[in-house]
Formats: C-alpha cells, structure tokens, sequence
C-alpha cells in the first residue's frame, strides 16, 4: 500500500509540498470544492489553498446554513464570486474596485455550475470572469475547451491582475508544473498496468481502432481559433484562424479571418499570432467559401475538441459528421491523453513540422500525428485482405 502525504494527500513519490511557496495576498480566498473533486489526485484546489495563508477551503455541494457563506453573503460589496456568467464582470472593470474576498467554486464545469445552482447566496453575489493569459498547462487532464484552466491556474491569474505583481503568484504555478511533468513522466516509464481502469465499459481494440481507420480516406482533420473576450463582457466567440488538412491526400486549408468585433486584447497572444495579422485577415465570407471549396461529398471532420465545430456552426456553416480522435486516442492508450500534443507524445508518435503559423499549426500537426498513429494501428487490426498501404 502506498503512503500519503498527509498535507497534500499525494503518495510520497509525487509529493508537490517542497514545491509550494507561501505567497501572501490582500485578497481572501474561499474555496468551495466539490466533494467529487476532493477525490481527484490531480485536482488543484488543495494545491492553491496551500499556498495562500490568506485562503480557506470547505468542502460540499449545498452549503446552505454555512455560516461562513451565509457572513460572506451579507456583504455582496466585498465579495465576489470567481465564476463565468452574463453577469460577470471582467477583470479590467474588478480592478477598479478589487473584492476583498474572494470565492472560487472548483469541480469540473458540470460540478461547479450544479455547486453555483444549489446555493441561491451565491447567484446574489457578484461575479468575475476572465479570458486567461495562455493556455492551460493542465496537460494531464482535459479541459471543456482551450481557453479552460484549472483551478491554481485561474487564482494566479486574477490575482496577480486584482492586485498587481503578477510574477509573485506566478510562482504558485512552479508546484503546479511539477505535479504535471512528474505524472506525466510516470505514465511515459509505467510499465506495469493501471491500478484501475478510467473507462468502466470494457475496451474492445479492433472497433475502436478501425473507427479512424475505416473514415480514413474521407477524413478532413480541422482546428479552429476564437477571438474570445471575457464573458462578462457578453462578447461571443468568434472564429479567427481556420486550419484543416486531409491526411489520406496531404490536401491543407489555412484561413485567417478578420475579427468581426473588437479584438480582445488577450487574442494574439492565445492564437501566437500578431495583431496585424489577425487584422488583416479575409472577411469572413470569403474564407468560409475557400472552406466549402475545399470539402468533398462525404467528407467527415477529425476534431480533438468540438470547439472548432461549435465556431463554424455558430457562423452558419454546414458541419458534417465528425470523428472524436480525443476519445480513439483515449481508448488506444486505454487512459486519459491530456492534449492533443500530449496524445501523440503517449503514441510515441512523430510530430511533422507545422505547416500553419500559430498554436493551430502546432496542434494540426499533433493532431495529424495522431490520426495516423490511430489509422496504423487500426490496420493492423484488419484482416490482411482489407490492409492497404500506408499514407
């Protein structure tokens, strides 16, 4: 039996502790946390709270007749609640009047917006939303969407933005980072199996594997870019940079498209591309006709996430079927894959060289990567008499 750590409650060989800093904070942090969460090793809650002095953490879903809540709630003026929503108020305007306390809800989003729902002190409370600086390093567990970060992450964020010194909570992230490069390199030197499956139905290799591969000449791989603005501040999302590739031919699709409304001032450096760049840019039209163009009768699309889908049908396009390659990859490897870069790191798949400028030409990459480390080992699942040659 393993031993834990009693103060992060890691086993001893993953232990974070000597990486946690003590960072001091006027504002006060209130973690309410999933009891479900409290169960996720690689949760970040705990980590967060360790390292604010100036932070509590309670446990629950219904925290009706808290007393703590219920003292915080009847000062609304101080408080605030760290939580996306029409309502909420984006960073720029809470600096100007910072809550002194602050209240974070942590659980996956289904968890956290049920935690929100059951607690009608809550909804009264005002709230504050935020597009964060860069991607989430959360690698070993995925996110609803790339401008989704865990828990320490987003606390880093708006504190180092409400109160300035954005570098000395930056160094929360260092026993972050750890816990993420440590249990990855543990999972790339395993060599004994999981203690437990991830997946609770059985996994069965040939129909799993032979989804991609059976698709393969009609798959069309596509990652898509937003310029996305705080929520609070009512601003859609909308599609900026549209890559798309089809592996069975080689074909590449690159559209960088002019933002239709203000470009959010955390755009550019999400999508690693300039300003000008994305300024200047083709209209819309014009590049969703390119798109159209480029598809074929029959084609289906290849997403990690359903983001770009989501981007292109809220801009009118017809989105054909669409294979999960997150979920293949995930079965393959028969656990969670983190992000895509990470899903073809565990494939022992070799990236090519990105053909697009950006993070989407990364992540096509990866994601070609990917599909084709899929699609071989689909094949191999085959009777010989259906195998066909490699791409």
């Amino acid at each position: 039996m393993r031993s834990l750590c009693l103060r992060c409650l890691r086993p001893q060989v993953t232990c974070y502790c000597a990486q946690v800093p003590q960072v001091e904070s006027r504002t006060r942090v209130v973690f309410l946390q999933h009891p479900r969460e409290r169960r996720v090793a690689i949760g970040t809650a705990r980590m967060a709270h360790l390292a604010l002095p100036n932070s509590e953490l309670y446990v629950g879903v219904d925290f009706s007749g808290h007393s703590r809540l219920e003292e915080l709630a009847a000062r609304p003026e101080r408080v605030a609640v760290l939580f996306p929503g029409e309502e909420a108020i984006p960073l720029e305007e809470a600096r100007e009047q910072p809550p002194e306390t602050l209240i974070v809800v942590d659980g996956t989003w289904p968890l956290a917006r049920k935690v929100v729902k059951t607690n009608p002190l809550l909804a009264g409370l005002p709230r504050i939303g935020f597009v964060p600086r860069r991607p989430s390093n959360y690698r070993i567990r995925a996110e609803p969407a790339d401008h989704c970060v865990s828990t320490i992450e987003a606390v880093v964020e708006v504190l180092g933005a409400l109160e300035g010194e954005q570098e000395r909570f930056d160094s929360m992230l260092r026993a972050f980072n750890y816990m993420v490069d440590t249990q990855l390199d543990r999972q790339a030197t395993r060599t004994e199996p999981p203690r437990r499956r991830i997946y609770k139905s059985a996994w069965q290799p040939p129909s799993e594997l032979r989804a991609i591969s059976e698709d393969f000449e009609h798959l069309v791989l596509l990652y898509a870019e937003a310029n996305a603005h705080p929520s609070g501040e009512g601003i859609p999302a909308e599609l900026v940079h549209l890559v798309a590739m089809r592996p069975s031919t080689g074909e590449r699709f690159e559209a960088v498209l002019a933002p239709r409304q203000p470009l959010a001032r955390s755009t550019p450096l999400h999508v690693e591309l300039p300003e000008e760049t994305l300024l200047a840019g083709e209209p819309l039209e014009a590049g969703l006709a390119r798109f159209q163009a480029f598809l074929r009768p029959g084609d289906k699309f290849a997403v990690w996430t359903t983001f770009a889908l989501d981007l292109l049908r809220r801009d009118g396009f017809p989105v054909p079927d669409a294979v999960n390659v997150r979920l293949s990859c995930a079965r393959a490897l028969k656990h969670k894959s983190g992000g895509v870069e990470q899903g073809a790191a565990l494939l022992g798949a070799p990236l090519p060289e990105p053909w697009a400028p950006g993070r989407a030409g990364r992540r096509i990459a990866a994601l070609e990567a990917v599909v084709r480390a899929l699609d071989e080992r689909g094949r191999a699942t085959e009777p010989p008499s259906r195998n066909r040659p490699a791409a």
